[in-house]
């Protein structure tokens, strides 16, 4: 089957383009959609809690059995843990992308297993959660009342009850986190009441064993002859205040009984008291939902929208839900964005082509041809499992300038055969074809070959350029396809020449143009070809300019600013708040309120909600607060002043005259799943084992140092060993004076003061805690530990205080490790007009300058994978050029002429990195997949001539006269194809709105290199060519058929006679 017989069957080839658009629309309906594909490293989740423990008791009886136990876990990258003083432990293990999250997750399920013989009994009575999940949120919910009608405790368990489980149960959530604590009974000990009765709260706990209790009392009459059988059932847990309050400790002399109520009070608490939320001002209770590992976000949130509207139908009267965050708002608002890029660059590359065929007629062919291309190109995507993702969309965008290509070289082909004088559109198409087959499949096999080695990269980046890259390559071959079937019967069907003026008839417009479009071109084509041949004369300037373009994009690259992907405006702000160490909840509150009435009056600002007592920077911890702030859509925010930085900075402006703490506001990371923030993400390990006052001291000073470098916004660290603590030291010799164990001492304070998870109650269909402990004026400070007695063996009760000494001390709040070592983490963004690329170089200097032996640093999230990715652009560049030189030397059957080719390139990548330069942008993965395309496309172009000019020698011209003349006759199409491709990238380049970084990233650097690199291409080459055909026929003399066949010579003689 020829090319012919596409011309001849004009109904054949159509079917075959409408076959391609069928299967990719029905590809269409099934991709998923989603921001990134999957990305970030598999992540599993482990938490425990142990009540009433500090950090380091946390540290060492939970995190570091645990850590012993998870580390090296099969395809395992790190993990890091934190204890903290509220007693619980989370570790979070990273896997190395690709590893199955199910496995990863039964993996450390086991390892977790053999390490529970090691644990305290309280731990494991609480239980280890395991969870696969991602570290960043997809979405944030609150439920609030705004008028005040319910108070925080219902709100959070109506939550827990009644929202809680609904959301769990949808596919691909990972974990829903409600910030607030569930319901717990709580049984308030009156330590004069129990030392007047002789009681210690363990005796209280026994109590709860013996008769709060579910048992299996068994069936009556069973097995036996009687005519009936009766389930005997014993009532089981107590679900009411009164069945506890009446619940018998012991019997009394006088014969009377003494119950719970005589001793404690009885009450529907909650489990904890650390947190305090508010919503828009009124008492309310956050959500925070993440995804699990390889699932799809958007399919997620539009599940849990659905879910949330039906839950809103039956919310009890004075309760509201709100959407807080959701990652799907950016992603719709980016996608909306470009569609319409798609639809405004394909206008604009259709016009270019109409001005440059003049007729209606024939732009319609290459119009066609890009609408079979981009819709085929959806059933590659779901045939390789791709996703319709912000990489694939942009692919599709860049490639628009690329697929009309091959169109258009058929096109222009018959044209020209047209201004040769043909008359039959017929004839004129096959002729054309002949001529110019081999050429459209060279090129289209050399752009797509740019794509195929970088597809081999592993990691993140390589994600990146996979996904890119192959939507490229199958949008191009399928337009190679249309262009050898559907564009030829196309043109041998509609295509007309246009009329002359000497024809007697009236012109149409078309023809007109057209006339006025030659003789302008004719101008140009011959001050081109007096341009071009200046520079055959001065080869030497060919070879000067090419080392300047060498020496521009070697300087240019080492010092334009490096990123992974550029930061966008997605609509959230959180805000870190940070207390003096020590602060109770209450005092961070009237802080929270103060930050509260600034941001109330900033306009950009839809909504917002804080908690106090956690945050997702500082962690867990009374003197800690965060605000998630939901911005007014983009559409209502198109000033300079509504940008998401300007509003961070208008609140730090703002909240600077609160000195008591540290505020900082904070985005979230453009690429889910790498950890809660944007900027970078440093551990600092002390990997000798010393004290945690020195880690913090090198800390300190690496911090120091940071802040002073220009590329530094701020640096900051939550970690602090100034936490006021007593530490505790049991007087062992007098306990046993006294008939004490120094263990009942312990126990005794730990179930006043710590508080003791006692028993289980049902209540609501749901398990809630019974949770013993004094109520909180009995525990203010260190003189309450007079008013608490303990019992000896003689049932004698004496104070407690006596067997205790306490010293003041200072320690942490959190303490955090980093595989294995103990380290502290620091936060901080880079400056304004600086990269994460350059604050990351900063950082290694810093710490090589500051860090002595024995500390060390390592990066965590999104700065690990960019730290790690510095080294792979240049090999890609390199496998790329590599890979089209190998493929143009099978071509030509030579190994000078594809240099023509090559060296042509350097000027369009020099070009593109000068743009980035000019317009502020950094070198980020968007970038350089618009780098790799360019390599591709001005290859192909460069083709054009180099094809056309050693057919040219073949056929018996001089080095010179071949080059010219390929020069002339290939102005038009290189033309045409740069030009639409440079006006297909217009609409990016001065892109605004929602996604703008990322679209000025592309259009950029594709505009400017395209621009430069074609100018450059169109004087180089000839030059080149000459040198390296003329290299070519002197040193592989024995492959120059024109010598060694003496038929090819006669055309050669004659016309040099």
């Amino acid at each position: 089957m020829t090319i012919r017989t596409f011309i001849e069957r004009p109904i054949l080839a159509g079917v075959i383009s409408v076959v391609i658009l069928i299967v990719g629309l029905i590809g269409l309906s099934q991709l998923p959609i989603e921001q990134f594909p999957e990305i970030a490293p598999p992540t599993v989740s482990v938490s425990a809690t142990y009540t009433g423990a500090n950090a380091e008791t946390v540290q060492k009886s939970v995190v570091v059995p645990l850590e012993e136990a998870l580390n090296g876990v099969e395809n395992m990258m790190y993990m890091t843990s934190t204890a903290s003083n509220n007693g619980s432990a989370k570790i979070s293990v990273f896997f190395r992308q690709g590893t199955d999250p199910d496995m990863a997750t039964v993996n450390v399920q086991n390892r977790i297993a053999t390490a529970q013989g090691l644990l305290p009994a309280e731990v494991t009575k609480s239980g280890i959660t395991v969870r696969k999940r991602q570290t960043s949120n997809i979405k944030q919910l609150a439920v609030y009342s705004p008028d005040d009608s319910f108070d925080e405790a219902f709100l959070t368990n109506y939550m827990k009850i009644n929202i809680e489980p609904r959301l769990s149960r949808i596919a691909g959530v990972g974990e829903v986190n409600v910030f607030g604590y569930e319901y717990s009974m709580r049984i308030w000990l009156d330590p004069a009441k129990m030392q007047k009765y002789g009681l210690v709260p363990s005796d209280i706990t026994t109590v709860l064993d013996e008769q709060n209790v579910e048992a299996p009392t068994g069936t009556l009459g069973a097995e036996s002859e009687n005519t009936f059988q009766y389930v005997l059932k014993y009532r089981g847990r107590y679900e009411h205040e009164a069945d506890y309050e009446n619940m018998v400790i012991k019997s009394l002399p006088d014969g009377e009984v003494l119950r719970l109520k005589d001793v404690a009070t009885v009450e529907l608490g909650t489990r904890a008291y650390d947190y305090i939320n508010e919503v828009n001002g009124h008492p309310g209770c956050n959500i925070m939902i993440a995804q699990t590992s390889g699932s799809n976000a958007n399919e997620i949130i539009e599940e849990i929208d659905r879910t949330v509207a039906e839950i809103s139908k039956t919310l009890p009267e004075g309760i509201k839900i709100v959407d807080l965050m959701s990652t799907k708002d950016f992603l719709d608002a980016s996608i909306r964005s470009v569609i319409k890029t798609l639809i405004e660059a394909i206008i604009l590359v259709v016009l270019v082509v109409y001005v440059f065929l003049q007729s209606l007629r024939s732009t319609f062919i290459p119009a066609l041809s890009i609408i079979v291309s981009l819709v085929g190109t959806f059933a590659f995507l779901y045939a390789a499992g791709f996703s319709l993702n912000m990489l694939t969309l942009f692919a599709l965008v860049l490639v628009i300038g690329t697929v009309v290509d091959d169109a258009i070289v058929v096109v222009e082909a018959v044209q020209a055969k047209f201004d040769e004088g043909y008359r039959s559109a017929y004839r004129a198409t096959i002729d054309a074809m002949d001529e110019i087959t081999s050429a459209l499949v060279t090129t289209t096999f050399v752009f797509m070959a740019v794509f195929i080695p970088v597809s081999f990269i592993g990691g993140t980046t390589g994600t990146f350029y996979t996904q890119f890259g192959l939507t490229m390559a199958a949008a191009v071959a399928i337009s190679l396809i249309n262009a050898l079937t559907l564009s030829p019967a196309l043109c041998a069907l509609i295509m007309t020449p246009h009329q002359s003026a000497g024809e007697g008839r009236r012109l149409s417009f078309s023809s007109r143009f057209h006339i006025a479009f030659d003789a302008a071109f004719h101008r140009l084509v011959s001050r081109y070809k007096f341009g071009v041949l200046f520079m055959l004369r001065r080869k030497w300037l060919a070879g000067l300019l090419l080392v300047v373009a060498c020496a521009g994009f070697a300087l240019l690259m080492s010092t334009t600013k490096t990123g992974l992907v550029p930061n966008e405006d997605m609509g959230t702000v959180f805000i870190d708040v940070r207390t003096s160490p020590g602060n109770s909840t209450r005092q961070t509150r009237i802080v929270m309120e103060q930050v509260d009435s600034c941001l109330r009056t900033i306009p950009q600002i839809e909504l917002q909600s804080n908690t106090t007592g956690n945050s997702m920077l500082s962690g867990q911890g009374a003197c800690n607060g965060m605000f998630t702030i939901r911005l007014k859509d983009w559409s209502e925010r198109t000033d300079r002043e509504d940008a998401i930085d300007a509003v961070m900075d208008e609140i730090s402006r703002r909240t600077a005259f609160i000195t008591s703490a540290d505020i900082m506001p904070f985005t979230r990371p453009m690429i889910p799943g790498y950890g809660v923030s944007s900027g970078f993400e440093v551990y600092v390990q002390d990997q000798k084992g010393g004290t945690t006052e020195d880690l913090l001291k090198y800390t300190r000073q690496f911090i120091e140092a940071l802040n002073q470098r220009p590329e530094i916004g701020r640096a900051t660290t939550s970690f602090d060993t100034k936490f006021p603590q007593y530490l505790v030291e049991v007087d062992a010799a007098r306990c046993k004076r006294n008939g004490v164990s120094p263990a009942d001492v312990l126990s005794t304070l730990s179930g006043y003061i710590g508080g003791n998870y006692a028993s289980n109650m049902n209540r609501f269909s749901k398990l809630y805690r019974v949770m013993v402990q004094a109520p909180p004026e009995y525990r203010l400070d260190t003189e309450s530990l007079n008013n608490i007695f303990v019992r000896n063996d003689a049932g004698e009760m004496s104070p407690i205080a006596q067997y205790l000494t306490l010293t003041r001390v200072y320690g942490s709040e959190i303490l955090t490790r980093f595989n294995l070592f103990s380290s502290i983490q620091v936060n901080g963004t880079p400056a304004t007009g600086y990269s994460s690329g350059q604050a990351i170089e900063a950082v290694r200097e810093v710490a090589a300058a500051t860090l002595p032996t024995g500390y060390g640093f390592e990066f965590g999230g999104m700065s690990r994978e960019e730290s790690s990715t510095g080294n792979t652009t240049t090999l890609v560049f390199v496998i790329c050029v590599v890979f089209i030189y190998l493929i143009l030397c099978a071509l030509y059957e030579s190994l000078f002429i594809p240099l023509a080719v090559i060296l042509s390139v350097p000027f369009g990548l020099a070009g593109s990195f000068l743009f980035a330069r000019m317009f502020g942008l950094e070198n980020n993965i968007y970038l350089q997949t618009g780098l790799i395309m360019l390599i591709g496309l001005l290859s192909k172009t460069a083709i054009l001539l180099t094809e056309y000019a050693a057919e040219r020698r073949q056929h018996g011209m001089s080095i010179a006269q071949a080059a010219i003349s390929a020069a002339k006759v290939r102005l038009r199409p290189i033309l045409m194809t740069s030009l639409t491709m440079i006006f297909g990238m217009l609409p990016l380049m001065f892109a605004s709105g929602v996604g703008a970084n990322g679209n000025a990233s592309i259009g950029v650097g594709t505009v400017g290199g395209m621009l430069i690199g074609t100018i450059a291409l169109l004087f180089i080459v000839p030059p080149l060519f000459m040198i390296f055909q003329y290299l070519q026929e002197r040193w592989m003399p024995g492959r120059n058929l024109a010598e060694s066949d003496p038929e090819s010579v006669q055309p050669e003689s004659k016309s040099r006679a």
